[in-house]
């Protein structure tokens, strides 16, 4: 019996090594979600997509998703990834995985490009666990945004109403803060 718990268990760590690798996770993050060998996961990597993972070290700086576009990007992917953890039981890179493909769909069905990467989503997630980032709740509008921990939230407003001076430039920014603004509203209630 233990046998065939062993090669489930397998089985289902290279599903879930499959899945990232098509989302385009780094090497660093199969390592780190499966118990699969180094060399495993190499060979499987080269398979799935065709050619050698990405070298060099993961992003690390939580920085990046204080900036007005990816703020709402990664406010989006936390909040969906949030109400998963809320309303169904998965593992937790499971809800990574799941979160990540539903902010696809919904940057993918505004005709927006999808400004975090799986792997940033992951590496968000462990900001948020280890509290080097945390979610805020905008005075404003009511949406919960990708903040620092020691945000005073009671006079925090968010990228969406009170965007950037050069943030209205284009159609694209227009879009992005209409569509999120509707999403961060969804999410929140």
């Amino acid at each position: 019996m233990a046998r065939t718990k062993s090669i489930l268990t397998e089985a289902r760590q290279i599903e879930r090594a499959v899945t990232l690798i098509n989302l385009g996770a780094r090497l660093q993050v199969l390592e780190s979600e499966t118990d699969l060998s180094y060399e495993r996961l190499l060979r499987l990597y080269k398979e799935v997509s065709g050619k050698s993972p990405s070298k060099g070290q993961l992003p690390f700086s939580t920085d990046w998703f204080m900036t007005w576009q990816p703020n709402i990007h990664a406010s989006l992917f936390l909040n969906i990834h949030e109400y998963l953890n809320k309303v169904a039981e998965m593992d937790e890179i499971d809800t990574v995985i799941k979160a990540y493909q539903l902010y696809q769909e919904q940057t993918t069905a505004q005709g927006l490009e999808a400004l975090l990467s799986v792997t940033r989503a992951w590496r968000l997630v462990k900001f948020i666990d280890n509290g080097m980032l945390s979610m805020t709740k905008c005075s404003k509008c009511g949406g919960h945004f990708v903040t620092h921990p020691h945000e005073i939230a009671k006079h925090y407003v968010c990228g969406l109403c009170n965007p950037p001076a050069r943030a209205g430039k284009g159609h694209a920014a227009g879009s992005i803060r209409m569509d999120a603004a509707k999403s961060a509203h969804v999410t929140a209630h």
